[in-house]
């Protein structure tokens, strides 16, 4: 296959964004709608909410610390056996699940299996988009993550329906089946080899040269500050609503309403990242500002239209800056690297994830309202904010191209205007050791 300096920024492109779209509902739209499955497990093996919880808390922390091995992996072998393996292993894994007789059988099946598959097929699926694309990266990135709220609205549902008409057992058969379409998207994935491939090295000279990289380590220190607060909404909005008197049916459609305004947040700042002159981590630190100023704000809402107008905000900023998240990277390590640098990026910033609800409910419990939760939550967006203006080129007007990205990695001349050529100063290659 011959080497390309640039992206193509479309054509075959386009169907990685498609299965870029499917794969993230495929796990994330899975994840979140899981909690269908809850109440039958407790029913059926006599255990605790909280030991039954830990179903999915362990296949969350398989995929999220399981992503730098998949990374590895598609960085020697390529991202398509990668993904369609993992697809074979998140099916199989449900599969076995449905014949469970106890918790520790769904622990291993769901939690280890399914969760090692969905280590391997999101991480490299996203990090392959990246490779193909540079001026329309995030537009690219928004469209494929709207695949996780469009699914969070249907598979609730639809997996309701299947626990009623096929039981428990025969649902995760179905569910098995779903899962299996992910080897069908790992199979669109086509190697893409970029002329900055055979500089970079392999995986270990990679994940060498990141920890050893200040701005990489920079921004996963902010994104893990960013994800120790963005998920409390979900966790407790409902639960806040609830204490200030609405019905449990109405503090729903708070989350209703997010949920609408982070798809629609995802499309706007996926083309507004490609629009707007200078680095993709200014708007990130923007998106950032705004969800910790609503998150912070919540606890004053004591009007009911308030509150709604701050749920949509919130739900508006945090799907706004997911796109441009994974769209920072690219910029700061080199699509070269985006696959290791994406795994391990994704490792660290899960600690931020599991950290952040617990300690929220724990602030709960310690003050008796969620006024104190949202004020922390808050605050760690606002400190992810600013940790973000630190990364080099940040107040730059000018993004630097694929083409001069891969020359300063490759230790060579960039021929450009003086603006656009000290931003490339600080491009990936030239905080290397």
């Amino acid at each position: 296959m011959a080497s390309r300096v640039e992206p193509p920024d479309g054509g075959w492109g386009w169907i990685v964004v498609l299965s870029a779209f499917f794969q993230s509902a495929l796990v994330f739209g899975v994840l979140r709608s899981f909690g269908v499955f809850f109440l039958e497990f407790v029913a059926v093996f006599k255990e605790s909410a909280v030991r039954v919880s830990w179903i999915t808390s362990v296949g969350i922390a398989v995929q999220q610390f399981g992503s730098p091995v998949s990374s590895a992996l598609s960085t020697q072998f390529g991202p398509r056996p990668v993904v369609m393996t993992g697809g074979v292993l998140a099916a199989l894994g449900m599969m076995l699940a449905s014949f469970a007789t106890s918790l520790t059988h769904l622990y291993l099946s769901i939690g280890l299996m399914s969760g090692a598959g969905w280590a391997l097929t999101f991480t490299p699926t996203l990090a392959c988009l990246s490779r193909y694309f540079s001026k329309r990266r995030s537009l690219a990135t928004g469209l494929a993550l709207t695949g996780v709220g469009l699914s969070s609205f249907v598979f609730a549902p639809f997996f309701q329906w299947l626990i009623t008409y096929y039981t428990w057992r025969g649902a995760l058969l179905l569910v098995a089946a779903l899962c299996l379409h992910s080897v069908a998207c790992g199979a669109l994935l086509r190697p893409l080899r970029l002329a900055e491939d055979p500089v970079v090295g392999g995986p270990l000279a990679q994940l060498v040269s990141l920890l050893h990289h200040r701005p990489f380590l920079c921004y996963t220190a902010a994104v893990t500050l960013i994800n120790a607060g963005y998920f409390i909404p979900y966790v407790h909005l409902v639960a806040h609503a609830q204490d200030l008197g609405w019905d449990p049916l109405r503090a729903a459609f708070l989350l209703s309403l997010a949920a609408v305004a982070d798809l629609i947040g995802r499309v706007f700042s996926g083309w507004l990242g490609d629009v707007t002159p200078g680095p993709v981590a200014r708007l990130l630190a923007l998106w950032s500002f705004l969800t910790g100023l609503a998150l912070a704000l919540l606890p004053a809402a004591r009007q009911p239209i308030v509150l709604m107008v701050l749920a949509v905000a919130y739900g508006f900023a945090a799907g706004a800056l997911t796109p441009v998240a994974f769209s920072v990277l690219p910029e700061l390590v080199g699509v070269g690297r985006i696959y290791c640098g994406l795994g391990l990026l994704q490792m660290v910033e899960s600690i931020g994830g599991l950290l952040g609800a617990p300690l929220s409910g724990y602030l709960r419990d310690l003050t008796g309202s969620y006024t104190v939760s949202f004020v922390v939550a808050g605050a760690f967006l606002l400190s992810g904010s600013m940790m973000l203006l630190t990364l080099p080129g940040f107040f730059c007007f000018f993004k630097p191209s694929a083409t001069e990205q891969y020359s300063v990695t490759n230790s060579l001349e960039v021929r450009v205007s003086p603006q656009r050529a000290e931003c490339a100063e600080e491009s990936p290659g030239a905080q290397d050791p």
